[in-house]
């Protein structure tokens, strides 16, 4: 269970690190990124179950707060229950090449936006939220949906290190 934790970390944090650099460069007008780290999450936390999912989402959420300006323990506390929520569907659905990574991805950014959003709400401003009359949201939500069966594809490549072996999923 650990290496597939630190496996996990560790590819979230290059994605995470290529948001924030290539991508960002690439978004000039519109700023609207897609959340690879995110996707990436959720394939961790649906191939191998709640627990890893929570422990994956905490500590690259805790590591994305130390790369980002957001309040310390606010990308941890989203990435938690993206994680949680996500491990909790392991084994009930099939894992497809197109239509489940797409409702994975695309459930996961809402959830993100809508607890962005409330986090928003509750502390008066302090947290950052999505416009969602605004294009951004928009925009990353059919770049994370789209992406979505190219990165599950690409990350089944490498499910000897985040997938366990064991359970064939």
């Amino acid at each position: 269970m650990a290496r597939r934790i630190v496996w996990g970390i560790v590819f979230i944090i290059i994605a995470a690190l290529l948001q924030s650099t290539v991508f960002s460069r690439i978004a000039v007008y519109i700023h609207a990124v897609p959340d690879i780290a995110l996707c990436i999450l959720v394939f961790s936390a649906y191939v191998n179950g709640t627990m890893v999912g929570q422990l994956t989402g905490f500590l690259s959420g805790f590591l994305l707060d130390f790369l980002s300006s957001a309040p310390l323990g606010l990308n941890a506390f989203i990435r938690t229950l993206v994680g949680a929520i996500t491990g909790f569907l392991k084994g009930n659905f099939f894992l497809d090449v197109f239509f489940l990574p797409m409702a994975l991805c695309a459930g996961a950014t809402i959830f993100k936006a809508a607890a962005f959003l409330l986090l928003h709400l509750i502390f008066s401003g302090a947290v950052p939220s999505y416009d969602f009359s605004g294009p951004v949201f928009w925009i990353e939500l059919c770049m994370n949906t789209l992406l979505a069966p190219v990165l599950f594809g690409l990350l089944k490549l490498f499910d000897p290190l985040l997938a366990d072996q064991r359970e064939n999923v």
